[in-house]
């Protein structure tokens, strides 16, 4: 798994959306995402609307002021907007499990942009 970010996320600038994964050397679970939802993750409109990235998760996890809770297993997939967590899928067993829990997620941050862009539009 070369290539990955070994910084925690409070350390990077905000993006508007993306998806950390946090995921570590030998887990199996993280391998299967890698081969099944990777590959075209960032075709879809969901990696459109929240780009992936990875984090090696350390040992004894990652606690952060911006995630609602401390990471503690890998795979676990955080939601983050404006530098906040949005939400959380923890664990993968398969990519129809998961692109099922990742639309809810996105469609938070989709709702909430438009409540953003409708108060816009009424000042």
């Amino acid at each position: 798994m070369s290539g990955l970010l070994s910084l925690p996320v409070l350390s990077l600038p905000a993006l508007a959306a993306e998806l950390v994964m946090y995921t570590r050397n030998g887990c199996p679970f993280c391998v299967r995402f890698e081969r099944e939802v990777a590959p075209v993750y960032a075709k879809t409109p969901e990696g459109k609307a929240a780009p992936l990235r990875r984090i090696e998760l350390p040992a004894g996890g990652f606690r952060g002021e911006r995630l609602l809770e401390p990471v503690i297993a890998t795979p676990t997939f955080v939601l983050m907007e404006g530098g906040q967590e949005v939400g959380r899928i923890t664990g993968y067993l398969n990519d129809d499990m998961f692109w099922g829990l990742l639309g809810r997620l996105v469609a938070v941050i989709e709702i909430s942009d438009k409540v953003q862009r409708s108060g816009a539009q009424t000042q």
